[in-house]
């Protein structure tokens, strides 16, 4: 079983830049990939990005895109979302997954792990 644990969320402001943590525990994750997602009160769940855990090939959504960057140190067994630029809209619960079939979907369903999440709020 894997356990993910995030970490890095909290009050920024407009423009501010945030690194996120997702420490994951359990089996080794060779053959995963790693998502994360945010989900904004009174919202879905929505896909930010994912890394493939291997060979860490990245898949980014349209939410975020060109503002974030998804890295993973394979020795700290972490993965980090980097996120530049905030905005008021991008307040929400982050939240990291692994899909341990590796594919990194934008599928929210397709993920077998999830963390707890961390609150990510962005003042104006």
């Amino acid at each position: 079983q894997v356990q993910l644990v995030e970490s890095g969320g909290g009050l920024v402001q407009v423009g501010d830049s945030l690194r996120l943590s997702c420490a994951a525990s359990g089996p080794e994750l060779n053959n995963y990939a790693m998502g994360w997602f945010r989900q904004a009160p009174g919202k879905e769940r929505e896909f930010v990005g994912a890394i493939g855990w291997s060979g860490g090939g990245t898949y980014y959504g349209h939410s975020m895109e060109g503002r974030i960057t998804i890295a993973r140190d394979i020795a700290k067994k972490t993965v980090y979302l980097q996120m530049n630029s905030l905005k008021p809209d991008d307040t929400a619960v982050y939240y990291c997954a692994a899909d341990r079939t590796g594919r990194g979907t934008p599928w929210s369903y397709d993920y077998n792990y999830w963390g707890q999440g961390t609150q990510v709020t962005v003042s104006s």
